[in-house]
Parts: structure tokens; sequence; C-alpha cells
């Protein structure tokens, strides 16, 4: 019987090199800020149009800026690589609304806008650095199981 470890199933699984967990840690820790930072960015949303700062008494029309939001929660929840890909370049578009809304209105709502960039920037940052790590992972995986088989 050969007992190499090119062999036995077993000791392939105990040779995994450990910058595998790490890179998986990153992961995970990624798509925790970003769904932390969606589900802010949701609420923060309907909190500002509703109640905090609406630009109407009894709220405002702009709550319905929060619905889009809702799709790629379900993404990123499932882990899927493309809504991270794609939610970094959507996003944008609500730190725009920040910035704009910021410079234009008035204190309680400038205050909500300046948030709302600050929310954007870490959602952004956590999508791209996830993407990145995603990235790393599996080229570490592929690397690992070339030098396992060899």
């Amino acid at each position: 019987m050969n007992h190499s470890p090119n062999s036995d199933p077993q000791a392939k699984e105990s040779i995994k090199p450990t910058h595998l967990n790490v890179a998986s840690s990153k992961v995970r820790v990624t798509q925790n800020i970003s769904v932390i930072a969606l589900i802010a960015l949701i609420i923060l949303s309907v909190l500002w149009e509703l109640w905090l700062a609406p630009l109407r008494e009894g709220g405002s029309w702009l709550v319905i800026k929060a619905l889009p939001l809702c799709i790629p929660l379900i993404g990123l929840l499932k882990n899927r690589m493309y809504t991270y890909r794609w939610l970094s370049l959507w996003i944008w578009f609500y730190f725009t609304e920040g910035v704009v809304r910021s410079w234009g209105d008035p204190l309680p709502s400038k205050l909500l806008a300046e948030l709302e960039i600050i929310i954007c920037l870490i959602l952004f940052g956590a999508c791209a650095l996830h993407v990145r790590f995603r990235f790393e992972s599996a080229k570490s995986n592929r690397e690992s199981e070339i030098n396992i088989t060899h």
C-alpha cells in the first residue's frame, strides 16, 4: 500500500496552506461589512426621506430610492461575485446624490447626505476588497492544488 501524501485523500486535506484560511476570513469580513453597509444605506434612505428630513411634510417620494438597494442585498447574502462587482459601480449614483445634497440641502438633510457619502465609501471599499480577496483566494486554491498533486 502506498501512503504518500499524493495518494491519500485525507493527507491532501491536512496539507492545505494556512494562507487559504486567512484569505477566506478576509472574504467573510468584507462580505459582512458590505451587507451591513448596504442595510445601513437602505435604512438611512427610508428614515431620511420619511421622517428625519423629508422635502415635504409627511414624507417624500424620494424614499423609493431605497428600493433598488434591496436587489443587491440578496446577491451579497448569497456571496455572488457578480453582485459585488456591479454594486461597486452602482453605488456611485448614491454617492453622487449625497454630494449634491450635502452642497444644496439645509442642515438636517446636509448631515444625512454626508452620512450617505461615508456609507457609500465604506460599501465601495468593502465590495472592491471582497472581489480582490476572492480572486486571491481562487488563485491560492489553484496553486495549492497544483502543489499537492505534484
